[in-house]
């Protein structure tokens, strides 16, 4: 039996052709109505991506959403519950529509269908928005104001679309637990396989990873510190070293698996690619990047310099060196780059060059910054990858005795300490030792030379929060004319020198 319906298009011209209707398919809207009244439970396998506004018929999206709020109620929703809500609204042709409702359920299909009817509905919704989202580039173009400029316009577009095409991906809902324990196992699995026992990415120091077993998908990762503290080599160093090692292979059906090392994504957004490319190239041909960029090298150092270039060409590094972008462009970014080069890893410097949106800045830096760790966080989780962001400490660190720095010196650390999965503080003493030295031929100054022998070339990545592991300090090598970290190896551990 045919259903009555008052939204078939009408003809705008003369000529047929010349009318294009928006996508729909009102018959698919009548059969999961239909189904949904004829057995309750078809509400339920649509109602975790299906919404009243994906209907095309406004009527069906109002029976819809009375339909599922008794559902989720408790309550039974059939032709008969709802006419209530609805025996005062226009005819649906020569039909009431509580007898509309009644037709529905009549002329129901099988409830098996009712996934397919409602993805249906949506993906139709979907391209009903994206012909919305062409109209809005259209004309935003065309009424242009001057204050507007086109990167605006097309930053603003990308949003959208890619706002777009995350909806409904983001979430899968509940699932059973032997599928969690299952991934559990094949996480402790890939631990045991690998040298060293390391379950994320590995960062490339080994008392680091001993300590994190790596870097973890969904985590956000803090590193710390004041300035001159070595940050931002850490972070170059790890990008590096998780670079390099990735590794690929092909599964029988098609499918490349990450087996090693992963594709970095680096917001740099203090630094420009071409100083971020030069620290990479001094620190593994062993010249200070100072005398690179002075052009002070020798022709034998130079050449090194090109040996090393061809080999780190095809690393894949990938590095956005805009600064000053917004929380929600910086994850529009990665979104895209994670569709493109499936990206294992994101690494942001600094946290604080960051902007949240324009209602959070009015409101305070203190939940501007709460807003970007929050979003920073919920990126990870979507994107199932580790972020590492760099932090600023406050000066209150300068003003203690022991400079060793603590949770609390965290800027606006009330926000990322708690978003933060992992805490980690970059301190190196040299730096303060070195700042203090006595006048030269005092006993103070022979002391000095002492404690400058026992601290230079030393820096502690002390880890003072991990969700999944223990805290403690793990000391590294730092080479700061080649912003280079290495392994610590004690002295007493070195091989013997032989003349």
């Amino acid at each position: 039996m045919a259903i009555t319906h008052r939204l078939e298009p009408e003809t705008l011209h003369d000529n047929a052709e010349d009318f294009r209707a928006e996508p729909h398919n009102i018959e698919a809207e009548q059969a999961l109505l239909g189904a949904i009244f004829v057995n309750n439970d078809a509400c339920d396998r649509v109602s975790a991506f299906l919404q009243p506004n994906h209907f095309f018929d406004p009527l069906h999206g109002r029976i819809y959403e009375v339909a599922s709020k008794l559902v989720l109620a408790g309550k039974r929703a059939t032709p008969v519950t709802l006419k209530t809500f609805f025996e005062n609204d226009e005819p649906v042709g020569e039909l009431s529509v509580p007898q509309y409702l009644g037709r529905l359920a009549a002329s129901a299909t099988t409830v098996i269908n009712a996934e397919h009817y409602g993805r249906t509905i949506y993906d139709l919704a979907l391209l009903r928005n994206l012909i919305l989202i062409g109209e809005e580039m259209v004309n935003a173009a065309y009424d242009s104001q001057v204050e507007t400029s086109p990167s605006m316009l097309i930053e603003d577009a990308e949003q959208q679309l890619f706002s777009l095409a995350e909806t409904g991906k983001y979430g899968s809902g509940f699932e059973a637990f032997s599928t969690a324990l299952t991934d559990a196992i094949d996480m402790a699995a890939s631990a045991y396989s690998r040298d060293g026992g390391v379950s994320g990415v590995a960062t490339g120091f080994n008392g680091l990873d001993q300590k994190l077993g790596g870097l973890q998908n969904s985590d956000l990762v803090i590193i710390a510190g004041r300035p001159s503290m070595g940050k931002t080599a850490l972070a170059t160093n790890i990008a590096f070293h998780i670079a390099r090692a990735h590794k690929t292979e092909h599964l029988p059906n098609g499918e490349e698996k990450v087996v090693d090392g992963a594709v970095v994504a680096f917001f740099s957004l203090e630094m420009s690619s071409e100083q971020l490319a030069t620290r990479l190239v001094a620190e593994q041909a062993g010249i200070p990047s100072e005398r690179v960029r002075r052009g002070t090298i020798t022709k034998q150092e130079f050449d090194r310099l090109v040996d090393v270039s061809q080999t780190l060409q095809n690393l894949p590094l990938y590095i956005d060196q805009t600064g000053g972008i917004s929380i929600a462009q910086l994850a529009a970014r990665a979104r895209r780059l994670k569709r493109q080069k499936n990206i294992g890893v994101i690494i942001v410097d600094y946290l604080q060059l960051l902007s949240g949106s324009s209602r959070r800045a009015s409101e305070g830096r203190v939940q501007e910054v709460s807003e970007i760790t929050t979003s920073l966080k919920a990126l990870a989780k979507e994107l199932n990858v580790p972020i590492v962001a760099l932090s600023q400490l406050s000066r209150q660190v300068e003003q203690r005795e022991d400079k060793r720095p603590q949770l609390s010196d965290l800027r606006e650390s009330g926000s990322i300490e708690q978003d933060a999965d992992v805490v980690m503080f970059v301190f190196r003493e040299e730096y303060y030792v070195e700042r203090s030295q006595p006048r030269e031929g005092t006993p103070e100054h022979m002391a000095w030379q002492d404690e400058m022998s026992n601290v230079a070339g030393l820096a502690d990545v002390i880890v003072s929060k991990q969700r999944h592991g223990p805290t403690g300090t793990v000391r590294l090598q730092f080479k700061a004319e080649f912003t280079r970290f290495s392994d610590y190896v004690p002295t007493d551990h070195l091989p013997e020198r032989t003349e």
